[in-house]
């Protein structure tokens, strides 16, 4: 073979190599630019991205805030005894709290044990596991309190079993658990109706429990 042709084939190896070598060091090397894209479909579209400006709107802000009165489907929410506790009758046009869960909170065994679940879950750390404010938040605030770590204070979570509290209505209960009260944040955003109103089936049973009559061990 002539030595030009043994040349050409080394050149013509060594040139072969450079695509995979090329691709090998991009698969390895992190880089700021964007992948090679032939065939786009739907995966890269022009945008707005969070905080960016825009010229369409007279504001120039890319973010938009909600349509005022925009509700979302299925969230109309116009039953206020079951979305917010409370009822209406003719001599209290304001309404006032709801003296029994809603219809549609089937009131069984099912429920109570989701309830006692819910309330594990999101009251005992603080109001304890019979309710009388011992949870372990709770001691643990007492105790950084005492101690005056850090300027550290502490609203004592209230006993489920105080007559003031005993004798709230359900869907006052309900109000508290989704608006929340004095330090108390609310768990609207967590917790979904159907399992704040078992909380509230759950702790009625729980304060009945450790205030029951002679009626209700008969």
């Amino acid at each position: 073979m002539p030595r030009f042709m043994k040349y050409a084939v080394l050149v013509a190896l060594v040139v072969a190599m450079v695509p995979p070598a090329l691709i090998a060091r991009l698969r390895a090397v992190n880089s700021s630019l964007p992948r090679v894209h032939l065939i786009q479909d739907m995966d890269n579209q022009p945008r707005y991205e969070a905080q960016h400006a825009a010229d369409l709107f007279a504001d120039g802000r890319a973010m938009r805030s909600p349509v005022p009165g925009t509700i979302s489907r299925g969230e109309l929410w116009e039953d206020d005894h079951h979305h917010r506790g409370i009822t209406y009758t003719s001599g209290k046009p304001e309404g006032e709290w709801a003296a029994r869960l809603p219809a549609q909170i089937n009131v069984d065994r099912h429920l109570l044990e989701r309830g006692r679940e819910r309330f594990n879950i999101y009251c005992q750390p603080c109001h304890g596991a019979a309710g009388y404010g011992d949870g372990m938040v709770n001691l643990r605030g007492a105790v950084l309190t005492d101690t005056g770590i850090n300027g550290s204070s502490w609203v004592a979570a209230k006993s489920l079993h105080e007559a003031e509290i005993r004798e709230q209505p359900p869907g006052q209960v309900f109000n508290t658990i989704t608006n929340g009260i004095r330090t108390m944040a609310g768990y609207a955003s967590q917790i979904p109706v159907e399992d704040r109103w078992a909380i509230v089936a759950y702790v009625k049973a729980l304060q009945r429990s450790q205030n029951a009559s002679e009626e209700d061990a008969e």
